[in-house]
């Protein structure tokens, strides 16, 4: 008998076409076909009314009229460089980071890059949409393409990306606020400062500040220190227990009271500070849950190989438990990205505050609210959704998404 020694092997089937997907996923039965037919009916009703009011029936004056004022609110205009500086840094960074890591970098400087020059290039004449605006935005991509170029290269160390990134809050508040007694870069108050412009502070600065200190209160509730543990408990349960809208009227109006006569704390700084002690509770009890998860082999196995408790947490146990919490704690950056909003209460008009004092500039946009409230809206749903890409692309890297 013999043996075939050389059996043929098949071809893989070919991957299933766009009319085999709708008939699998929609129109599999008779009850799967009426749904989808009543669905599709549903949408198109409630997608035709929404289309029609977008375009012909939504009056978008307030947002088209003065979309400046959105970003950087009653900043001085003659100052306007000063932003624009600001983003052209970030924009640098990011191309550097693009080219020396990609993955989830090489999309948002895709997606922002883009952006800028479909705004260069954009067939729209607009009193604030000129040709030094259109030359400015141009002139970013660019240099993002420059950072990019200089990212590839092998001699540009990681150390450094990592140190530029570090200083570039400290250069761009330095930027916005200018230096007291100076002729290039005039104080600005912050009472001038506005829109996207302060969210953006309030957000990326109480995140960055809160996640270390979450991180040290969800060590000191852990810690075998009765008053570190005790203190810890009272400060996280204390501020979980109370919404935010009372803890920025603590630091707007009552931390006064406990100050010198002669001491003032600038407003911006009192919100930032009120979202950051908010937000590092939470956080906190994000990274104790991801404390529990770990085992007690990682610690017996870490002291195993000579490591004290310092390096055993902060080499093998907090890794892993930051790592195991990852979707909570972006959800609460994006919580607290959106809990921004409520600064507006205490005086700080931020994209918010801004959209308010539109509709009440002019009579006519008294009527105009639902138009500039879905404006806001849509800016606040965009940075939220690419928080959550963000978070999942990030999880897929790390091996803990589903």
């Amino acid at each position: 008998m013999s043996i075939n020694t050389n059996p043929q092997v098949l071809p893989p089937p070919d991957p299933p076409g766009p009319i085999k997907w709708l008939k699998d996923n929609l129109f599999g039965n008779l009850f799967n076909s009426i749904l989808t037919i009543f669905s599709l009916l549903i949408v198109y009703f409630l997608l035709g009314g929404v289309i029609e009011w977008f375009f012909n029936t939504a009056d978008w004056r307030p947002v088209t009229k003065a979309p400046l004022l959105y970003v950087i609110g009653s900043y001085p205009r003659e100052e306007m460089w000063r932003v624009g500086l600001s983003v052209t840094v970030v924009f640098f960074l990011l191309g550097i980071s693009w080219g020396k890591w990609g993955g989830l970098l090489k999309s948002v400087s895709l997606a922002l890059g883009g952006i800028f020059f479909v705004l260069a290039i954009l067939p729209v004449k607009h009193v604030q949409l000129d040709v030094a605006m259109r030359t400015y935005l141009g002139i970013t991509v660019f240099v993002m393409a420059l950072g990019y170029i200089l990212g590839r290269a092998e001699k540009l160390k990681p150390n450094l990306i990592y140190i530029l990134w570090l200083i570039s809050p400290i250069i761009i508040v330095v930027l916005f606020a200018g230096i007291e007694n100076s002729e290039v870069l005039k104080q600005v108050a912050t009472t001038s400062w506005g829109g996207l412009m302060v969210t953006f502070l309030l957000a990326i600065g109480g995140i960055l500040i809160s996640f270390p200190i979450g991180v040290a209160l969800a060590l000191g509730r852990r810690s075998t220190l009765p008053i570190v543990s005790a203190s810890s408990t009272i400060f996280i349960e204390t501020i979980r227990g109370v919404p935010l809208i009372t803890i920025l009227f603590m630091f707007s109006i009552i931390l006064g009271l406990f100050l010198p006569a002669d001491a003032r704390l600038d407003r911006l700084l009192r919100a930032l500070m009120a979202v950051t002690v908010f937000s590092s509770a939470y956080t906190a009890e994000n990274i104790r849950g991801g404390l529990q998860s770990i085992s007690k082999g990682q610690y017996e196995a870490a002291h195993a190989l000579g490591m004290n408790n310092f390096q055993t947490m902060f080499f093998i146990v907090l890794p892993q438990a930051i790592k195991v919490v990852i979707p909570a704690i972006v959800g609460q950056f994006i919580s607290l990205f959106k809990d921004t909003t409520l600064v507006v209460i205490v005086g700080i008009n931020d994209l918010l505050g801004i959209g308010r004092s539109v509709i009440n500039s002019e009579s006519d946009f008294l009527q105009l609210q639902l138009e500039v409230y879905i404006f806001i809206a849509l800016i606040y749903w965009v940075f939220s959704y690419f928080m959550s890409v963000a978070s999942r692309r990030v999880e897929a890297s790390l091996g803990v998404s589903n």
